[in-house]
């Protein structure tokens, strides 16, 4: 019996890739640094994992640590970053910009995914750090070529965000797929999906703990 939910591994090696592959990992989300919230990954290790793997990759594109307000250096690394995912056949890549308030910066978000396509395309976490996160994900909405937008409903967590992520996955519809993120593992998973009845769920131990 298939399980009701899809998981999505935030993996930073190809030996955590590779575990999480086989401990039962649908997706996987490739970064650099998961102590800095993930940055983009080094080419040879994108393509390392790409080749080795069999299920779906996502590829962070995220020049630095710190905030998501990026000047327009940053911007064109973050585009090159996506040609090159795409040239490789990642299945998504993941990215977030925001303006020097806060809010999203739609039209970075706008050319950054019309680079990506037709890869899928993943706004990440950086909604979270919006003033009004769903206000933000009504703009997005509006932009056409996202995916998914990966959040914790604006908390440090997906549990104390769950009930604005319930509010979000109804705004969405079937437009696009509100990932939750945020503390999610494969013990408190199946908590979590009796309050959200999300279809894909995101964490760095969802199947468990990657050596």
């Amino acid at each position: 019996m298939s399980t009701p939910y899809l998981k999505e591994a935030c993996v930073e090696t190809l030996d955590q890739a590779l575990a999480a592959e086989a401990k039962g990992a649908d997706r996987l989300e490739l970064c650099a640094y998961l102590a800095f919230d993930g940055l983009t990954p080094a080419p040879d290790l994108i393509k390392k994992v790409i080749e080795q793997v069999k299920i779906p990759v996502r590829v962070m594109i995220r020049p630095r640590n710190g905030d998501f307000k990026y000047n327009e250096d940053e911007l064109e690394h973050m585009q090159k970053g996506i040609e090159f995912c795409k040239k490789l056949g990642v299945e998504g890549v993941v990215f977030g910009v925001l303006n020097p308030d806060s809010t999203l910066n739609l039209e970075a978000l706008e050319q950054l995914t019309k680079v990506a396509k037709p890869l899928s395309v993943v706004v990440h976490k950086a909604i979270d750090a919006t003033p009004e996160p769903l206000e933000a994900l009504k703009q997005l909405l509006k932009i056409k070529g996202i995916d998914t937008v990966l959040t914790s409903g604006g908390r440090s967590n997906a549990f104390d965000g769950s009930e604005t992520l319930k509010t979000m996955m109804e705004l969405a519809g079937d437009q696009v797929e509100v990932m939750p993120a945020g503390k999610i593992t494969q013990f408190n998973l199946q908590e979590l999906h009796a309050q959200l009845g999300a279809k894909f769920y995101h964490g760095s131990r969802i199947v468990g703990e990657l050596k």
